[in-house]
């Protein structure tokens, strides 16, 4: 008897977790990955829209924001990007020819991939954004001309860029089926005709996010731009924009 009630205790847990993992990926991650592109599709527009952007964020009052930063986004992005390895580190993947015809089994397993990579690639991003700026400062880290220089092509490779797409490609893949998965875990899409609807629409999704994210990395490759590579007697982003006098780091 006290080992079916410690089952069921077990079962209530994973329930719990689980259904605390999938809303978390929805809101507020999914959420801010796509406001987050959307914002940074701005750099689209030069550098006085991208840093506007920038210079918005960090003129707000600091207890808001640390409370979003601090209190809301980072928790729940924390928490769902730990448990999901938690959760493919105990699940046993079918990756035989036959498992691959269903639609349910690839969906899941690019879905564990895309997870692990877009982890990697998050952790990469916010240690050099986010944790790298509270240390130096935003003017040395995330405006318009950082992000230029850091995804510039040394010795003549894209290597960050590339790493930056492909993150973007595994996020977005990630979150777009995870509103497929989200909405029959929490049971929104019962029938086959239902889940076959959301699919098309996280096909959508993946399809518009993604190229939001990648556009806006394609917009720091401004020819007006001074910065390692660029052409002699370029305007130079510090001189025509009102940011921070302290020099960027090179």
């Amino acid at each position: 008897m006290g080992k079916m009630r410690r089952e069921d205790m077990i079962g209530r847990e994973s329930y719990f977790w689980h259904k605390l993992h999938s809303l978390t990926g929805m809101i507020p991650t999914g959420f801010y990955l796509v406001q987050h592109l959307t914002l940074n599709s701005f750099a689209l527009g030069g550098p006085e829209k991208f840093n506007g952007v920038i210079q918005f964020f960090e003129g707000m009052p600091k207890h808001f924001l640390y409370f979003l930063k601090f209190g809301v986004i980072w928790p729940a992005l924390i928490f769902h990007a730990v448990y999901g390895l938690f959760i493919i580190a105990r699940s046993e993947g079918n990756y035989s020819k036959a498992s691959m015809k269903f639609r349910e089994n690839k969906y899941y397993t690019l879905q564990r991939w895309s997870g692990i990579f877009a982890f990697v690639f998050l952790a990469y991003h916010l240690a050099t954004t986010s944790v790298l700026g509270m240390v130096k400062g935003a003017e040395s880290t995330i405006y318009y001309e950082n992000w230029a220089d850091k995804l510039a092509a040394p010795f003549g490779l894209h290597l960050v860029l590339l790493f930056y797409v492909l993150g973007v490609l595994a996020s977005s893949y990630h979150f777009a089926y995870g509103v497929w998965n989200f909405s029959i875990r929490w049971g929104i899409a019962i029938s086959d005709s239902a889940q076959q609807k959301v699919a098309k629409l996280s096909q959508g999704l993946f399809v518009a996010v993604s190229a939001i994210g990648i556009l806006a990395l394609f917009g720091f490759f401004n020819p007006v731009l001074e910065s390692k590579g660029h052409s002699k007697g370029a305007v130079n982003v510090e001189q025509s924009l009102d940011i921070p006098s302290k020099p960027v780091s090179r």
